[in-house]
């Protein structure tokens, strides 16, 4: 099967020594804003999943998509020859009994563990068996709890010190509803600001999801977000407005982010000095 073949691709990949002499990536595992029960997952894949193990999330998932496969996109470890899973997705294409779904994974290098940081799920539902807000509110809920707020279509879980934050706002299933429909309430909307007025996770994901995905580009958000992680789904009116025809999912781990960005800055610069050191020496012209 696809996952048992990508991991023996990989396995072999890591056991290949460079052509001058071997290199040793040491892992060392990144922070991260999740632990223990506070650790949401989308079908599987949370911010501990590798990327060499994330295969198996995927093929399990598939199973009842035949012809499916998941996509992993690889890349070398600096001027090495150590491969490994920088993304992983798979597209559902939309038929005229399943409207459609994606799923898009990105992975950190060897360095920091080659874990999971960005997971986006898009879940499209037929008109014909499209569930109501009120349901769809009930399923997140019953999968990850109560959350941060909800309001602008979402629903927003916000993590900070391995906690879920908290500004105080009490649902029931009437009143999510309410919030849904409407814009997030003003006074919530500064309280999830830092001291100084800035750092609202809620720009922080739309802000993301706009960047390119890569480590680096998505970093200096997160650095700036004043919350540890995220998770956030998105739900989109159906053929009547009490109806659902997508669900977007997005969890992000802004702390690993810039946990595993500095270990692989620092990585992939130790890696480039050692292959500077142990590059051959040119002639010695005679004197």
């Amino acid at each position: 099967m696809f996952a048992r073949r990508l991991l023996a691709s990989l396995a072999l990949t890591l056991a290949v020594p460079m052509a001058a002499s071997a290199y040793e990536i040491r892992p060392k595992a990144p922070e991260t804003a999740f632990s223990g029960k506070v650790a949401p997952d989308v079908i599987g894949l949370s911010s501990s999943t590798e990327g060499a193990k994330a295969a198996a999330v995927f093929e399990a998932y598939l199973k009842n998509h035949p012809g499916v496969k998941p996509e992993a996109t690889q890349q070398k470890f600096g001027g090495t020859n150590v491969s490994y899973v920088t993304a992983m997705r798979f597209v559902v294409p939309a038929t005229d009994g399943h409207p459609g779904e994606s799923l898009t994974a990105m992975f950190s290098s060897p360095a920091s563990a080659n874990r999971a940081y960005y997971i986006s799920r898009k879940l499209g539902f037929a008109k014909d068996r499209q569930p109501s807000k009120a349901e769809m509110i009930e399923r997140v809920t019953a999968k990850y709890g109560q959350p941060t707020v909800i309001g602008d279509s979402r629903l927003y879980y916000f993590y900070k010190g391995g906690k879920l934050m908290s500004v105080k706002q009490k649902y029931t299933p009437a009143s999510a509803l309410e919030a849904l429909d409407a814009p997030i309430n003003p006074k919530v909307a500064v309280a999830l600001n830092d001291a100084n007025g800035r750092g609202s996770c809620v720009a922080a994901l739309k802000r993301s999801q706009a960047l390119d995905k890569s480590l680096d580009k998505l970093a200096s958000e997160a650095k700036a977000a004043n919350c540890d992680g995220l998770l956030v789904v998105e739900i989109t009116p159906g053929i009547i407005t009490e109806r659902v025809s997508k669900a977007e999912f997005t969890l992000i781990d802004f702390k690993q982010i810039v946990s595993a960005a500095k270990i692989d800055d620092e990585a992939f610069a130790a890696e480039k000095n050692e292959a500077l050191r142990n590059a051959p020496l040119g002639n010695m012209p005679k004197l």
